[in-house]
């Protein structure tokens, strides 16, 4: 029998490593005979870095950045074996994870520090870089992130105008001058799992806005804004930047599009062709996945739900474990599952189910047993 294990992260308490590797324990102690196959996943958010880097054989790069606000932080990137693509995750270096609660205002946060780390990698021979956008705690529209590549943004009396989301609304034009000459000869691709528009009530400050420390008031200068990108960005580069998933990570997926002339990706889509996942599939007699927390944005492209449509499609069983199951019971049957299997519940709370998640992921695949046992 084969078991193809294929999860998420559990966000807070085990990498998408460590979930493999607590079930594949479980499993061979109730049936050695069974073959383990292990792919840890990832939707383009946090962890994906790691991931990418570990399955093209690669190694991590260390640098010196900018933070959100602008503090110099150690953070960097993985680059595979060949040296020829690298992956950013601007997590690590503009994400929300950085920043203490009191500390959130998406006014004056950038993602000045995630432009470091693209400069820095074209610089050193990199062709392809694969930026994942997940987990930003800017609104910045990649102003900041551009600027680090050499563009510059002006207000009408011709001043530079520092790359934050309060400037949105007093840019101008954008001097060109002096872009990074290795820009055009690198390939981009961005890897994103929603598909929210620019501005507007569905767009980046109105629906991301709130997490990120912005008030009411916050929220309506950020959105005239972006809308005022918008008109510069046309004005300047004769483009649109309004379409799906140009919102996100703070319209991030729009600036990467204008200033990278980036490729947007879905985020599992992308991975699950990167670890070849659908071979695997094929291959498997049970298909287990898992995340953190199923709830109702499984659907949106997150790990579980791609892998249940993949499973379901060859009509292979798929069990799904999660930390918590935060769906209505009608909802449930749309993801193709066989069986969810939480980690907290009556007697277990939540925050029991992070702290030990490791030793309870083991103890409830016991629940596999008939499944797996060979008898």
């Amino acid at each position: 029998m084969t078991v193809l294990l294929a999860p998420d992260k559990f966000k807070g308490s085990l990498t998408a490593k460590q979930v493999c590797i607590a079930l594949e324990e479980a499993i061979l102690s109730i049936n050695p005979l069974v073959k383990v196959i292990s792919i840890p996943l990832a939707d383009g958010g946090e962890g994906t870095c790691d991931l990418l880097t570990e399955s093209s054989n690669g190694s991590y790069i260390s640098v010196e950045a900018f933070d959100p606000l602008f503090r110099e932080i150690e953070s960097g990137y993985g680059i595979s074996l060949d040296g020829i693509q690298a992956f950013i995750e601007m997590a690590k270096i503009s994400g929300l994870q950085l920043l203490k609660s009191e500390e959130r205002n998406p006014m004056l946060t950038t993602t000045l520090g995630t432009g470091q780390l693209i400069k820095h990698a074209i610089e050193h021979g990199v062709k392809h870089i694969i930026l994942g956008i997940g987990g930003s705690a800017t609104n910045d529209a990649g102003i900041g992130m551009a600027e680090a590549l050499g563009f510059s943004f002006m207000s009408s009396d011709n001043k530079k105008l520092k790359p934050v989301g309060e400037n949105l609304l007093h840019i101008d034009t954008v001097d060109v001058s002096q872009i990074h000459p290795l820009l055009s000869q690198t390939q981009f691709t961005v890897l994103c799992d929603v598909d929210n528009p620019l501005f507007g009530k569905n767009g980046a400050a109105c629906v991301f806005g709130p997490q990120k420390g912005a008030t009411k008031e916050m929220i309506i200068q950020l959105d005239l804004g972006l809308q005022n990108f918008k008109r510069v960005i046309r004005s300047v580069f004769k483009t649109e930047v309004d379409f799906p998933g140009a919102g996100a990570a703070g319209g991030l997926g729009a600036g990467a599009k204008v200033f990278l002339n980036a490729q947007l990706s879905n985020g599992f889509d992308f991975i699950s062709t990167f670890t070849k996942l659908e071979d695997a599939i094929r291959i498997a007699d049970l298909i287990i996945t898992g995340e953190g927390k199923i709830d109702i944005q499984t659907f949106s492209g997150k790990v579980v739900k791609g892998v249940s449509d993949l499973a379901a499609r060859y009509q292979k069983q798929c069990i799904a474990f999660t930390g918590k199951l935060d769906m209505p019971e009608e909802m449930i049957s749309s993801l193709n599952l066989q069986k969810i299997i939480s980690l907290s519940n009556d007697h277990i709370s939540d925050s029991q189910a992070i702290a030990k998640a490791f030793s309870i992921l083991k103890e409830r695949a016991e629940l596999l047993r008939a499944l797996i046992s060979g008898h």
